[in-house]
């Protein structure tokens, strides 16, 4: 089938692209590089033509509070115009687990509303919550560092593998929509400051982790399971210290 992704140049959809040609799938990556802006609905008509699926993995180029709202909003509600006229019959996003939990933050706020524009369109649907990738780990150093030290909070997460994001999301994109959201989470459960604590270390970063319970998370407050999925997740099998292992 014809699964057009749009991010599909990116970590999880190049990923996703290459893993559906493998299974023998027409997919299509779509992106600004190649002709495709979902912000002003250019190329979109073209690239949906004959699509079955359309994936959206793409993701806002400035996480400042209006400029991402505003992405979201206007990129889902062209997509979701735009699926409907080409009759995709299933539109896939890729979101957060705890997105309705992290509220306080202008990223997750985005969010949400791409997720509420996906559910109220009327179209087959399917949203896949995945937990953080282990990827991501100096990221969330990085937004939590003063000087030489990062201030965290223990609250717990269970991060996950990017490519077992984009096998969780090709395996939903190639099934029949389910109308709700899907997790993915990895099999490891840490505090989130030992997790980068563990990352910085094992990528000889000099920085030190304080933990700080009152720490935010991308602008949010945690309690200890904000971050964790619920009990019917998927989970991958990749331990973060063997993936940890291979950066070196």
């Amino acid at each position: 089938m014809k699964v057009v992704v749009i991010g599909g140049t990116g970590l999880i959809g190049s990923k996703l692209v290459a893993g559906l040609g493998e299974q023998g799938h027409e997919a299509v990556p779509a992106a600004p590089s190649t002709g495709v802006d979902t912000l002003t609905g250019e190329g979109l008509a073209e690239v949906l033509e004959g699509a079955a699926v359309l994936v959206d993995v793409s993701n806002s180029p400035s996480f400042e509070d209006d400029a991402v709202l505003e992405f979201f909003r206007t990129s889902t509600a062209n997509l979701l115009k735009a699926g409907a006229d080409a009759g995709v019959g299933h539109h896939v996003a890729l979101s957060v687990v705890g997105t309705e939990r992290l509220q306080q933050s202008g990223y997750f706020r985005a969010k949400q509303a791409q997720e509420e524009l996906i559910k109220a369109s009327g179209l087959p649907y399917s949203i896949v919550h995945a937990t953080q990738f282990f990827e991501f780990a100096k990221g969330i150093a990085a937004a939590a560092t003063d000087g030489d030290t990062v201030r965290l909070s223990a609250a717990k997460i269970q991060p996950i593998r990017s490519d077992d994001v984009a096998a969780a999301v090709g395996r939903t994109a190639v099934g029949a929509p389910v109308n709700g959201v899907v997790e993915v989470a990895g099999p490891e459960v840490f505090g989130l400051d030992e997790l980068v604590r563990t990352a910085l270390a094992g990528t000889d970063d000099p920085r030190t982790v304080v933990t700080d319970p009152g720490a935010r998370y991308f602008g949010a407050e945690l309690a200890e399971s904000t971050l964790l999925p619920g009990p019917g997740a998927r989970l991958a099998e990749a331990r973060f210290a063997d993936w940890l292992a291979g950066q070196r």
